[in-house]
């Protein structure tokens, strides 16, 4: 027989309820209803001056993976795994090592630290103002530096590459403090009886730190990964309209936002993001399965 509560026990339920209904409310309201709303508007085209949207069923998916829209999605799409396969896997490497090496006593740790970790507080919109310059071709440090004459982000081929550079330098101090909270988790037990068994340095790197290191790891590249393929702010502010580079950079989202802001259609916007979301969710489901053969839990 169920007990009823005591007015201590409701008292202690009540201030609980009451500490996560806003977080409740929030996600309701700002994650779960623009997801459904998003959805529910990629079947509509949208009405002239934005007044009465027309029901037209699947035809924004159709014409966006079949139809007109077919060589711009799906190149959109390949420039935004371009740009994950270049962020996310350097920044990774990058981000381990530095976290290796500064979490190790030496002299100004603190220093080193704060300036890896600076670019993440700095506003995106400086950001790509300071690699605009430094990519400018008649007038960029890089050009002048090394005597050049490059045309960094005007180039197609090789647009895409410096965007992502922007982008591994941008997010390294954030995953570096990530795998700093993951290296002090490792007991210095292990490095000491691997150091009296006489295993070198690189020996209990590979033995150690990255087994016990891999949840961390898992994690970092899960959503560096989910984070590149929704990039949007480093493209939009770097890349100009008239840039002949930009079909070949753009990112999907970048598209998105042309179609929904630019030229006013969100029912193709919305269908965009459905395509991107359903993309995301398969590539999670192969991660998870992964998960268990790659990460070690001791």
């Amino acid at each position: 027989m169920k007990q009823k509560m005591t007015l201590a026990e409701k008292r202690e339920a009540a201030w609980g309820w009451a500490f996560i209904i806003p977080t409740m409310l929030g996600l309701l309201i700002l994650n779960f209803y623009p997801i459904f709303d998003t959805i529910y508007q990629s079947f509509f085209k949208t009405g002239d001056f934005g007044l009465g949207n027309v029901f037209i069923g699947l035809k924004n998916y159709q014409d966006m993976l079949f139809g007109t829209g077919k060589a711009e999605l799906w190149q959109s799409l390949w420039n935004t795994i371009k740009y994950a396969i270049i962020e996310v896997p350097f920044s990774v490497v990058i981000s381990i090592v530095l976290a290796v090496f500064l979490n190790r006593k030496m002299k100004g740790r603190s220093i080193y630290r704060t300036i890896f970790f600076l670019p993440m507080v700095c506003a995106p919109a400086a950001v790509a103002m300071v690699w605009k310059w430094l990519y400018n071709q008649q007038f960029g440090l890089l050009n002048n530096v090394f005597h050049t004459n490059v045309a960094w982000i005007s180039n197609p081929n090789i647009a895409w590459i410096c965007i992502g550079v922007i982008g591994v330098w941008s997010i390294i101090g954030y995953n570096m403090v990530l795998f700093l909270g993951g290296l002090q988790e490792i007991p210095g037990d292990y490095y000491e009886a691997a150091r009296i068994d006489g295993a070198s340095g690189v020996r209990q790197f590979f033995s150690i730190t990255m087994p016990l290191l891999s949840p961390t790891t898992f994690f970092i590249v899960q959503t560096r990964i989910i984070g590149a393929l929704t990039i949007f702010d480093l493209m939009f502010m770097v890349m100009d309209k008239t840039n002949q580079a930009l079909n070949k950079t753009q990112s999907i989202v970048y598209v998105f936002y042309q179609y929904s802001f630019t030229n006013g259609n969100k029912g193709v916007g919305a269908a965009i993001v459905v395509i991107l979301l359903v993309f995301i969710m398969i590539l999670t489901v192969i991660l998870q399965k992964l998960e268990k053969k790659l990460v070690y839990h001791n």
